[in-house]
């Protein structure tokens, strides 16, 4: 069995207290009651405009096109 130094063992107990109070810190929440409307009405966009697959689908072809263009280049040398 190999001895760990000093300050390797205090590390590792500074680390645990760390790690549990960051735990500690996660699980005990209190009981807020909040209630958040995210649903707008009279949105400018139709409200569900991002679950939209044509949306995507664009958005994507979009990125793939800019994505050549830069890729591509200017071959235009001097």
């Amino acid at each position: 069995m190999t001895k760990f130094p000093f300050f390797t063992r205090v590390q590792l107990f500074v680390y645990s207290l760390f790690l549990s109070a960051i735990a500690f810190a996660q699980n005990s929440s209190p009981d807020l009651d909040v209630d958040v409307d995210v649903s707008k009405p009279g949105d400018a966009m139709g409200g569900d405009w991002m679950s939209n697959p044509l949306v995507w689908v664009i958005g994507a072809l979009v990125l793939i096109v800019i994505i050549a263009l830069v890729a591509r280049g200017n071959n235009n040398r001097a």
